[in-house]
C-alpha cells in the first residue's frame, strides 16, 4: 500500500472554525473500505457496500450492527454517518484528526472512544488511531487504513457464538480495546527479544559501536508504547466510573481486566527502561575498561622510552666538549644502558 507522508498536526486546519471536517493524518492511495456486520447469537449478516449510496444504517429487529470504516481520506463517509446519527461536529472533527490522545467521552445517546495501536508491521514506532462510537445496538469503528489489526475480532464474530455476539456492541468495543492492548504486549515482547540479544552481546564482551544507537532506538520505542498505554488506563477508569446504560454490569469485569493489562504494560515499560539503563552502564563501563587497558599499555611503553629518549637527547646535543665522546667504549656503553633499561 502506497502512503504519502502526514501533514504536520493541525497545519491544514489552521484558521478554520471548530468542527471543520478536514482529514489530518496519513494519506493512503487505497479507497476506504466499509464493512457492515449485523449479528446476534444465532445469525450473522455481512455486507461490503460498493459505494456510499449503498450504505444503510437500517437493521433487522433483534440484530446488532457493526460498521467498520477503514480509511479516512474520504470525509463524505464521516459526514454521512454524522448527519444520520446526529453526532456532534467536534466528535467528527476528532475522528478525522488522527493526532488525538486516547480518551473516553460520554454523550446522551452514545459513547466515544479513541485509542491508538502500534502500527502493524512497522518498526519505526508509528501509530494507528482507532475511533469507536457505541450506540444502543450499533458500533461504528473508524481506522486510518486497511490492515489486519481487527482480523481476530472479525474471525470471532464469524465463527463464535460466545459473549462477543450475545452481549452487544459495547462488549464488541471492549473486545477491540482488549485486542489493541494485546498489541502493546506483542510490541513489548519484540523489544524484549532485542534487549536480550544486546545483553548477550555485552556479556560476551562485544562492544560494537552500533550497540549504543540500538539502545537509544529501543528506548524511544519504549517511550512510544508508554504514551499509548498510559491513556488507556485513564480511558478504562473513566468507563468504569460511567453510569451510562450502554455500559452494563456484565461488561465491567472485562473493563477492569483491560485496566489491569494496561497497567501491566506501563509497569513493564518502566522495568525495561531500567534494564536499558543498566545495559547502557555496562556498555559505558566496558568502553572505560577497554580505554584503561589501552592506557596501561601506553603507560608501559612510555615508561620504557622516556629514559631512552632522555639519554638520546643528552648525547645528541651539539656541545663541543663532552668527555664521554672521547672514550673508546662510550658508544657501546650507551647501548648497554639502553638495553639494561
Amino acid at each position: 500500500m502506497n502512503q504519502r507522508r502526514r501533514h504536520p498536526p493541525g497545519s491544514r486546519k489552521a484558521g478554520l472554525p471548530p468542527g471543520s471536517l478536514i482529514h489530518v493524518g496519513r494519506v493512503s492511495d487505497e479507497e476506504p473500505r466499509i464493512t457492515i456486520l449485523r449479528y446476534n447469537a444465532q445469525e450473522l449478516q455481512e455486507q461490503v457496500p460498493g459505494s456510499l449510496d449503498e450504505l444503510s444504517l437500517k437493521s433487522e429487529r433483534g440484530l446488532a450492527s457493526w460498521i467498520l470504516v477503514e480509511g479516512l481520506q474520504d470525509i463524505r463517509v464521516v459526514e454521512r454517518l454524522g448527519r444520520e446519527l446526529e453526532i456532534h461536529p467536534l466528535v467528527l472533527e476528532d475522528i478525522l484528526n488522527t493526532h488525538q490522545r486516547a480518551r473516553f467521552e460520554e454523550y446522551d445517546d452514545h459513547l466515544y472512544l479513541v485509542c491508538k495501536s502500534p502500527d502493524p508491521g512497522n518498526e519505526t514506532g508509528a501509530q494507528e488511531q482507532i475511533s469507536l462510537l457505541v450506540f444502543d445496538g450499533l458500533l461504528i469503528t473508524f481506522k486510518e487504513r486497511r490492515d489486519p489489526l481487527l482480523d481476530p475480532i472479525l474471525h470471532r464474530l464469524r465463527t463464535s457464538r460466545s459473549r462477543i455476539v450475545s452481549l452487544g456492541p459495547a462488549f464488541l468495543a471492549y473486545a477491540i480495546l482488549d485486542n489493541i492492548v494485546d498489541h502493546y504486549f506483542l510490541a513489548l515482547d519484540s523489544l524484549d527479544v532485542r534487549i536480550t540479544e544486546i545483553e548477550d552481546r555485552l556479556l560476551a564482551g562485544n562492544l560494537a559501536p552500533e550497540i549504543l544507537p540500538d539502545l537509544q532506538r529501543i528506548r524511544r520505542e519504549l517511550i512510544g508504547i508508554r504514551q499509548l498505554a498510559a491513556p488507556v488506563r485513564e480511558l478504562a477508569t473513566d468507563m468504569l466510573r460511567s453510569d451510562s446504560p450502554l455500559i452494563d454490569e456484565q461488561l465491567r469485569p472485562f473493563l477492569r481486566d483491560v485496566l489491569d493489562h494496561a497497567t501491566r504494560v506501563t509497569e513493564s515499560v518502566e522495568l525495561h527502561r531500567e534494564i536499558l539503563t543498566g545495559l547502557l552502564e555496562v556498555y559505558q563501563s566496558g568502553l572505560g575498561n577497554r580505554m584503561n587497558e589501552v592506557m596501561k599499555v601506553l603507560t608501559i611503553f612510555a615508561s620504557i622510552f622516556i629514559p631512552l629518549t632522555f639519554l638520546a637527547g643528552v648525547y645528541g646535543m651539539n656541545f663541543r666538549y663532552m668527555p664521554e665522546l672521547g672514550q673508546r667504549w662510550a658508544y657501546p656503553a650507551l647501548w648497554g644502558v639502553f638495553i639494561a633499561i
